[in-house]
C-alpha cells in the first residue's frame, strides 16, 4: 500500500469530518441523541461549534457564580455518559432547571471546555426550548445513592437511574443479539402461545386463565338486582301456556279463519318462550359452576382448564418438525411461591429447536450463543459494561472475555457426581447431598463451574428418573440425551436435551411417569407422521443478564418484575 494511500491517523480523520453532517439527528425527533455526541472516539470534542438541540433529565444541576450561571448533567439513556450544559441566568430561570428530575430540551452550540475539566465537550445553552419542573421536595428519586430494593418500590421512575438504565440497554442489546444470532443461522422466529390447555401433572405451579370468577361476580349481582323466578312464577308460566294452546285448539276446531288462529298460535308461541326463559333463569345459581362436585370447566372462556405457559417448546416443536430451525423467545410464567433472589413469576425465555439434529449439535449451538452473546455486549455495550463493572461486579467483563473465548468443559452426569464425590471427600461441605440420582442444585452447579473448572460447563446424559418424558432415551436405558450449561455467577443458564423421536418410546415414558395420554396426543402425532430426529433448549434470559452484569437479584434485571405479592404497573 502507497503511503499515500494508508488511513490518516484518526484526529485528522476527524478534522477533516464535515462537522454539519457529524452529529446524528434523530430520526423521529429534532434533537441530538446525547451519545451521537459523547459517545464519539473523541468524546464529542470534534464537533466543537456546531449548533445543536439536546434534550434530557437533570442528573444534576448546581447555580455557580453566584446565581449568574448554572451547571447541568443531561442524560436522555441512549447512553451511560451525561452531558455538562451550560445555562447563563440571563437564558432563563436557574431555580426551576437544577432540580435533580427536570426534563428540559435547550439549544446551543458545542464547545470545548477549559483544559483540565472532566469533560470533552460542554453545551453553551442559547435558549431553553420547554422545562419539565420537579418539586425537589416530593421527588422520590433524589441524586442520593439509592438502593436497588428501594428502587422496586418506585417502578415507574426506576428507569431513570443510572443502574436500572444500564441494564435496560443491556437487556435490549442481548435481546437485539439473539435475534442477530438466530437470523445469522437460518432460524425462523416463531410466537408460540401465552394461554396454553393443560390436563396434565405441574399445574399447580401454573397461573390458571379463567372467566369463571368474573362471569359468577357478575351473575350474583344481577340476581340481587333481578331475583330468578319463583316456582309459582313458573306455574303461572305453564298455565299460560296451557290456557293458550286451549284456545289455538278451540279456534282449530271452531274452524276459524286463518288470520284468528295464526294470531292466537302467535299468542302461544310467545308464551312458551316466556316459560323456557323463565325455567332457565331458574337454573341460575350464584357461585362458580359445578358438576359432580367439580368446577365445571365447559362453561368456562376456553370450554377447558386453560393456564398461563411455563414455556413454548412442545408448541415450537411443531414448527421444527416442518420448517427445521426454529425459535420462540417470550414471556413465561410460573406459580411458585418462592421469595428467592433467582426466581419471578414472570420470566423470558429463548427456546430454539433444531431438526435433523442430536445432542452434540445441541451443546454446540448453545456454546455458540452464550458466546455470541458475550462479544456483543463486549463489541456494542461495552460503556454500560464498564459501568456495571465499577458499581457492582469488578470482574463482569473479564468473566465476559473468558467466556466468549474459552471453550465449554463437556462432562457427563456420571463424571460431575463423582468429581462432587471426590470433592466431599477432600473436604468440601454441601448443604444437599451428593449420589448419582440427585438433581444437580446451584451449589453443586457452582462449585464445578466457579471452583473446580473456573470455566463454562456443559454436563450432559442425566438419569431418565429426574429429567421430562420428551427427553431421548439413552441406549443405557437408565440416562436421557439431556444437557445443561453451566456458568460461573448463576450455575445454570441453559437447559436442553434431544427429543425424543421414536413414537414408541415417548408412549412408554409418558405412561412410565404417570402422565396422560390423551393431552399429547397431538405431541405424539409428530411422532407418528414423518418423524425426525431435533433437540432443543431453553435459556432463562434473566439469567443471562445476571450473568452479564454480576447484578445479584433477578427482580432488578426484568423492567416490572413480578413475585409473590408483586404485580405493580
Amino acid at each position: 500500500m502507497a503511503e499515500t494511500d494508508q488511513a490518516p491517523p484518526q484526529s485528522d480523520q476527524l478534522a477533516a469530518m464535515n462537522l454539519t453532517d457529524a452529529v446524528e439527528k434523530h430520526a423521529f425527533s429534532d434533537r441530538v441523541l446525547i451519545r451521537s455526541i459523547v459517545g464519539r472516539p473523541d468524546g464529542g470534542a470534534g464537533l466543537s461549534g456546531q449548533k445543536v438541540r439536546a434534550g434530557g433529565w437533570v442528573k444534576t444541576g448546581r447555580e455557580q457564580g453566584k446565581g449568574t450561571f448554572a451547571f447541568l448533567e443531561l442524560n436522555d439513556g441512549s447512553c451511560p455518559a451525561n452531558l455538562q450544559v451550560i445555562v447563563d441566568a440571563g437564558v432563563a430561570v436557574l431555580s426551576k432547571l437544577v432540580a435533580t428530575g427536570t426534563c428540559v430540551v435547550v439549544d446551543g452550540i458545542l464547545k470545548v471546555p477549559p483544559e483540565g475539566t472532566r469533560q470533552k465537550i460542554e453545551l453553551r445553552v442559547e435558549k431553553v426550548v420547554s422545562v419539565g419542573e420537579v418539586d425537589p421536595a416530593k421527588y422520590p428519586i433524589p441524586k442520593t445513592k439509592l438502593t436497588l430494593e428501594f428502587l422496586r418500590d418506585h417502578l415507574h421512575l426506576r428507569s431513570r437511574t443510572n443502574t436500572i438504565a444500564a441494564l435496560a440497554r443491556i437487556r435490549n442489546a442481548l435481546a437485539f443479539a439473539t435475534h442477530s444470532f438466530f437470523q445469522e443461522h437460518n432460524f425462523l422466529y416463531v410466537h408460540t402461545p401465552i394461554i396454553t390447555t393443560s390436563d396434565c401433572e405441574g399445574a399447580g405451579e401454573m397461573f390458571q386463565v379463567t372467566t369463571l370468577i368474573s362471569e359468577s361476580e357478575k351473575l350474583e349481582k344481577e340476581l340481587i338486582k333481578s331475583p330468578p323466578p319463583s316456582e309459582a312464577d313458573i306455574e303461572a308460566a305453564r298455565q299460560v301456556v296451557s290456557e293458550r294452546g286451549e284456545a289455538v285448539k278451540q279456534l282449530k276446531a271452531a274452524k276459524a279463519s286463518k288470520s284468528d288462529i295464526t294470531a292466537s298460535v302467535a299468542e302461544l308461541n310467545k308464551a312458551k318462550e316466556n316459560l323456557s326463559k323463565l325455567e332457565e333463569r331458574s337454573k341460575l345459581k350464584p357461585g362458580i359452576p359445578k358438576k359432580d362436585g367439580k368446577i365445571d370447566y365447559t362453561q368456562d372462556f376456553f370450554a377447558r382448564q386453560a393456564f398461563l405457559t411455563v414455556s413454548g417448546q412442545l408448541q415450537v416443536e411443531t414448527y421444527a418438525c416442518a420448517v427445521s430451525n426454529v425459535y420462540t423467545f417470550g414471556p413465561t410464567f410460573r406459580a411458585e411461591q418462592s421469595h428467592t433472589s433467582r426466581h419471578l413469576a414472570e420470566f423470558w425465555m429463548v427456546e430454539p429447536e433444531i431438526a435433523f439434529a442430536d445432542l452434540q449439535d445441541d451443546m454446540k449451538c448453545a456454546e455458540a450463543y452464550v458466546k455470541y452473546m458475550c462479544n456483543w455486549l463486549l463489541d456494542k455495550c461495552l460503556d454500560d459494561m464498564e459501568f456495571m463493572a465499577k458499581s457492582y461486579d469488578k470482574g463482569c467483563i473479564d468473566r465476559l472475555k473468558m467466556v466468549a473465548s474459552t471453550p465449554f468443559v463437556r462432562i457427563t452426569y456420571t463424571e460431575a457426581v463423582e468429581l462432587l464425590e471426590e470433592a466431599v471427600k477432600g473436604g468440601k461441605k454441601f448443604e444437599n447431598e451428593v449420589k448419582w440420582g440427585i438433581d444437580l442444585a446451584s451449589e453443586h452447579e457452582r462449585f464445578l463451574t466457579e471452583v473446580k473448572f473456573q470455566k463454562p460447563v456443559i454436563v450432559y446424559n442425566y438419569p431418565k428418573g429426574i429429567k421430562a418424558f420428551y427427553m431421548r432415551l439413552n441406549d443405557d436405558m437408565k440416562t436421557v440425551a439431556a444437557m445443561d450449561v453451566l456458568v460461573p455467577k448463576v450455575g445454570e443458564l441453559i437447559g436442553g436435551s434431544q427429543r425424543e423421536e421414536r413414537y414408541d418410546v415417548i408412549r412408554e415414558r409418558i405412561s412410565e411417569m404417570g402422565l396422560p395420554l390423551e393431552p399429547y396426543e397431538w405431541y405424539l402425532d409428530l411422532r407418528r407422521f414423518g418423524t425426525v430426529k431435533h433437540c432443543g433448549f431453553g435459556l432463562g434470559f434473566e439469567r443471562m443478564i445476571l450473568f452479564a452484569t454480576g447484578i445479584d437479584n433477578i427482580r432488578d434485571v426484568i423492567p416490572f418484575p413480578r413475585y409473590p405479592g408483586r404485580a405493580d404497573l
